[in-house]
């Protein structure tokens, strides 16, 4: 286990990189930022299909306290990614998509454009951030502090506040 028993999976959904034809880049700069934050990071590769996205979200839940997929959060048909995570989630965190946009928009209009959900399932987090190495990176770094914070409340340790 990671640092009090923090534990991530970074879902990559990606056609291209699920077949093997590119390189999972942004799931790769995922897991070492994660990892040095103090989490223990598994990775999984999925195709743009709802359905295996969300078995993989579902999945991961059971598993993890911290899910984060990368990629399909555009405006592409084959974009499905918050669409597969809307149909999991019980309850949605739009303050930590509105962050992450922000931030983005620091360095392209283009964030205006992300679909990305966030919210929990069970006691997981989970968090839609774009396939970029760059969107996802900055839209994980806007958030990576308040995280271990919505770990807790989601675990129920709620006697801090």
């Amino acid at each position: 286990m990671g640092v009090d028993g923090l534990t991530a999976r970074v879902i990559t959904v990606s056609d291209g990189v699920s077949s093997g034809a590119r390189d999972d880049l942004s799931g790769e700069v995922l897991a070492e930022m994660l990892s040095s934050a103090g989490y223990e990071v598994t990775r999984e590769v999925v195709p743009d299909e709802p359905e295996e996205i969300s078995r993989a979200i579902r999945g991961a839940a059971d598993d993890v306290s911290l899910v984060v997929t990368t990629g399909g959060t555009g405006f592409g048909p084959r974009d499905v990614t918050p669409e597969a995570t809307i149909a999991v989630l019980e309850r949605e965190a739009p303050g930590l998509v509105h962050t992450m946009v922000a931030a983005g928009l620091e360095s392209t209009p283009m964030a205006a454009l992300s679909r990305a959900r966030a919210g929990s399932l069970g006691s997981c987090l989970v968090v839609n951030v774009p396939g970029s190495p760059s969107g996802a990176t900055e839209s994980l770094q806007a958030i990576i502090d308040v995280i271990p914070h919505a770990l807790r409340l989601l675990a129920g340790d709620t006697g801090h506040h």
